[in-house]
């Protein structure tokens, strides 16, 4: 059986997610077994997912940040799922510094060294990555290089065209096909 491993950009996805058009979204009601699973097909099996993402500032975000940090812990009991904390960093939006956005820090170099990591660990046989980030295209090119195949799982809002051409194949990800991946939790 090919043993398959899933790298899930958490920004990426939540916002991907939060971008079709008519449904719902609520990244918490996720289950990432479910959609392990759908992501693998015949003769495939998912033996580990890692999603990565950084914790909000607790000062700025106290509502959003118990929030979220109820959705890590949900992560943290998934069996078989590595959760991978990154770091937010200020970003200053004009030269006065009165306007700043948060941008998550490390996430990509974080999943780029252990996706070809892994790989040369041999500890799958094909990856898949959840983003839609053409600067991946390097580690997808060092993961084929040691023999193991690269998949791109892709919303249809995103930069995927890039690391959609690097990959073995390309699985695109739309309402219909997460509609089964869902718990119905509060």
């Amino acid at each position: 059986m090919e043993r398959v491993m899933i790298f899930i950009d958490g920004s990426n996805f939540y916002f991907s997610l939060k971008s079709f058009n008519n449904m719902e979204i609520n990244v918490k009601k996720v289950n990432f077994l479910k959609l392990g699973k759908k992501l693998c097909v015949e003769n495939r099996k998912s033996i580990r997912i890692y999603y990565y993402n950084a914790p909000l500032n607790k000062q700025e975000y106290n509502e959003k940040y118990i929030k979220q940090q109820r959705f890590f812990e949900k992560l943290r009991k998934t069996p078989e799922l590595n959760l991978v904390l990154c770091r937010l960093q200020k970003r200053w939006l004009n030269k006065n510094k009165t306007k700043y956005e948060y941008a998550i820090k490390g996430d990509d170099i974080h999943i780029a060294v252990d996706t070809v990591k892994l790989a040369y660990n041999d500890a799958y046989d094909t990856a898949i990555l959840v983003s839609g980030d053409g600067d991946f295209a390097p580690a997808i090119e060092a993961v084929q290089e040691k023999g193991k195949r690269a998949e791109q799982a892709y919303f249809k809002k995103g930069p995927f065209w890039h690391l959609k051409q690097k990959c073995n194949e390309s699985i695109f990800i739309d309402e219909n096909f997460t509609k089964n991946c869902f718990d119905n939790v509060q």
